[in-house]
């Protein structure tokens, strides 16, 4: 490697280290390759019904240290197992320099936060759970930037319909049928069955809603199904944000202990704080593609999570528009009925 004297070269460098530079879109081959993995990955014997929310947006992230997202890749599996895909490219983001720190810290700081401040609550069968999530979009051309309020009354048990709204709109979602299931689960009774010891409940993951095959212990597990147990925790942890007792702290821990889990610091939030993020390097993909997850942002010093961020794109070929997406959890309760607030 040649040195650098050149000044002005030094001050490229040193802006590349403050700032977290975009990488390059993916190509259409390797992105296919990616979607057929992901889809083989989320088989299953039962049929999986899929959510009128998608399961999960995948954020891709580049192969710098401070790189956002390469590409989205949004995932849902019907009966049949069939797929759709799209890709699109979050921006970075800068702020006032901070301390790095492992993305193991984090996550088990925020799994200790998240035991001193969290609400226990043991809803009926025939109740509701009540979210009202705050939604920031901001269109990367544009700029143009719009809010929306998405209110969810959950059924608790499943048996009812549920109202669900994303970007504004919503719609009933029906109860899953007898030999149907989705990941991650709805209904407070399967998730109360989820263990909220985090290797207990990586190697459930990985038997009962991953890609098949127990797993004795962490050592067993090869990078496909880390890859697997990484999207299902991902998963569950965004689009469940109300869990009984404990099994949110297990699910951070349990995301710490996935091999490929990184800390990126300087990310912000809808309320335009400045936290630190956690994303994940898949291992499984072709080098520089990055990895899945979005990016969980938390306060640096409490670990109090802050929100999410994510892309949505719109539109085919020259109208295709990609915004910058940021969340967070308003606020939640129990109720006894569908559109009751509390």
């Amino acid at each position: 490697m040649r040195d650098i004297d050149d000044p002005r070269e030094l001050d490229e460098l040193r802006e590349l280290r403050d700032f977290a530079p975009t990488a390059p879109r993916l190509d259409d081959s390797t992105r296919h390759r990616v979607r057929g993995r992901l889809l083989t990955a989320m088989d299953e014997p039962a049929p999986v019904v899929r959510p009128r929310r998608p399961v999960l947006r995948i954020a891709l992230t580049g192969a710098l240290a401070a790189a956002v997202a390469a590409g989205v890749l949004v995932a849902v599996r019907d009966d049949d197992g069939a797929g759709r895909g799209r890709t699109a490219q979050p921006p970075a983001t800068s702020a006032p320099a901070m301390r790095n720190v492992s993305a193991q810290t984090v996550l088990n700081g925020a799994a200790a936060y998240e035991r001193r401040h969290e609400r226990t609550v043991t809803p009926r069968d025939d109740q509701f759970i009540y979210t009202k999530e705050i939604i920031k979009e901001t269109e990367q051309k544009t700029g143009e930037t719009k809010s929306y309020v998405d209110e969810n009354w959950r059924s608790v048990d499943g048996s009812k319909p549920s109202w669900i709204m994303e970007i504004g709109k919503g719609w009933w979602s029906p109860p899953l049928k007898e030999d149907q299931s989705s990941w991650p689960p709805q209904d407070w009774g399967t998730l109360r069955k989820l263990p909220t010891d985090p290797e207990k409940l990586i190697l459930s993951i990985q038997e009962d809603w991953g890609m098949g095959g127990k797993a004795d212990s962490l050592d067993d597990i090869g990078d496909q199904e880390w890859s697997h147990i990484h999207f299902s925790l991902a998963g569950l942890l965004k689009l469940v944000p109300v869990m009984p007792e404990g099994l949110r702290p297990a699910a951070y821990e349990a995301l710490g202990m996935v091999p490929g889990v990184k800390a990126v610091p300087n990310q912000q939030d809808a309320k335009g704080r400045t936290g630190v993020a956690i994303t994940y390097d898949d291992p499984t993909l072709p080098e520089g593609a990055g990895g899945f997850g979005g990016y969980f942002i938390f306060d640096p010093k409490t670990y109090a999570f802050l929100g999410f961020r994510d892309q949505r794109t719109s539109g085919d070929g020259p109208k295709t528009k990609t915004y910058t997406q940021l969340s967070y959890l308003d606020s939640w309760a129990v109720v006894d009925k569908a559109k009751q607030r509390p």
